[in-house]
């Protein structure tokens, strides 16, 4: 095996599987809003949507075994009811959103088509790739990847040579660095790090012949390839989004807003280039993610194929139903499932990537809990409006910015650590 070329292959088909949930009007709106603010959006969304998928990877290269493993040191049980619910939700919302996404950019602005024939068909070639299992990897990595970043770098390059002298001041109602942040969840980066990198695992041992050590090199480092892509994409689309804010209503939607720019940059043809990377971008995910949730049911049945199967064609059909809606009502609908998921996977991506000694079980255990228990405020906060739950988060450090759980997820990691060094 050519390590350096399949470093290559595997580290551009991340990048795609990373990028491509609809993930593209997320950054330039993100700039639009913060203005002269943006490098600390930019820090912020890098943060969420690019370092804790990149650790993610690290922590696969290290364990090489299925996120089972993410959380078996707090407990089996555990572990399978969060992956469960990862992949739940990785196939009712970001996979659906990649066909809705596709409909409202690629689609509709050439033909009048309804959306429900634009998911059945895009669903239904994701299943042909999908079945396609051991060449999955080669054929994102060496076909649709590169035209993805060579139309972004184009539209990036032009706009940030081409934008006005002024811009106007950002409108967040939060601070920069967190709402970067927070938008980074929509990415749904850090779930994609901790299910897609256990595709590469499986592809690597289908190829046999690697050593473990191997295998640990060769994710790590087309996990810096991936990352160092997304890097430069996402912080060059929030610059963009930020330097070209004059020229476009306060009220613009996130799709509306690409447009806008894709044909500021690339002029009357910019559609069209446009149409082209939203359909790859998203169908890389579509087809990256659903495999993963396929490989992952499979193992549990025994290697069992027609388990693959059967969960291909369920996420699918799901992915036809749910991607008839708009994408804004998608990115709504998955707050909650974001603010319950999300911190978990954060803490278990880093508790992962730590040194043994300072990740014993009951580290993990104390950890987890904690950040489960107060990451509860958020999640009811984007279900339901009660007095009492705001009266709650105004007792808990930065809860009103959604981050409720995360002063009390460092001390619970130091008693923790304290408790396990008493014990040796």
């Amino acid at each position: 095996m050519n390590n350096r070329k399949t470093i290559l292959i595997i580290g551009f088909a991340l990048f795609a599987s990373f990028f491509g949930a609809g993930n593209l009007i997320l950054p330039p709106q993100l700039g639009f809003n913060s203005g002269p603010d943006w490098w600390l959006v930019a820090l912020g969304f890098v943060i969420s949507a690019t370092v804790i998928p990149l650790l993610a990877l690290f922590g696969h290269a290290r364990l090489q075994g299925t996120m089972l493993d993410f959380g078996n040191k707090v407990s089996p049980l555990f572990s399978l009811v969060y992956c469960l619910c990862v992949y739940l939700i990785a196939i009712a919302l970001p996979i659906p959103r990649t066909a809705a996404v596709t409909h409202e950019m690629a689609i509709q602005p050439f033909f009048d088509t309804p959306s429900l024939l634009t998911s059945t068909i895009y669903f239904g070639l994701a299943f042909i790739f999908i079945m396609k299992r051991n060449s999955i990897l080669s054929i994102l990595g060496k076909f649709l990847t590169p035209l993805i970043v060579l139309i972004l770098l184009v539209i990036i390059a032009v706009g940030l040579f081409s934008s006005p002298e002024s811009m106007n001041a950002s409108v967040l109602e939060s601070p920069a660095l967190i709402a970067g942040l927070l938008e980074g969840y929509q990415t749904y980066d850090a779930l994609g790090g901790v299910l897609i990198g256990g595709v590469v695992i499986i592809s690597l041992n289908l190829e046999g012949g690697v050593s473990f050590e191997d295998k640990k090199a060769i994710i790590a480092k087309s996990g810096l390839v991936a990352a160092f892509g997304l890097f430069i994409i996402y912080t060059g689309m929030i610059a963009v989004g930020a330097m070209h804010n004059t020229e476009f209503e306060a009220s613009i939607t996130r799709p509306e807003l690409l447009t806008g720019l894709s044909i500021k940059t690339l002029g009357s043809i910019g559609n069209l280039f446009l149409s082209v990377l939203i359909s790859l971008a998203c169908f890389t995910t579509a087809v990256s993610v659903i495999v993963g949730t396929a490989d992952f049911f499979k193992g549990l049945f025994k290697d069992s194929q027609t388990v693959y199967t059967v969960t291909a064609i369920i996420s699918c059909v799901l992915g036809v139903l749910v991607g008839q809606f708009d994408v804004h009502y998608i990115i709504v609908v998955a707050l909650p499932a974001l603010m319950f998921i999300y911190p978990l996977t954060i803490v278990l991506i880093l508790l992962n990537v730590l040194p043994e000694k300072f990740a014993s079980k009951t580290v993990f255990r104390a950890v987890v809990l904690v950040t489960f228990l107060f990451s509860i405020p958020d999640f009811l906060g984007f279900l339901i409006e009660a007095e009492w739950i705001s009266q709650l988060k105004e007792l808990i450090p930065l809860a009103n910015q959604n981050l409720g759980w995360l002063l009390p997820a460092i001390i619970a990691f130091i008693i923790g650590n304290l408790m396990s060094t008493k014990k040796d």
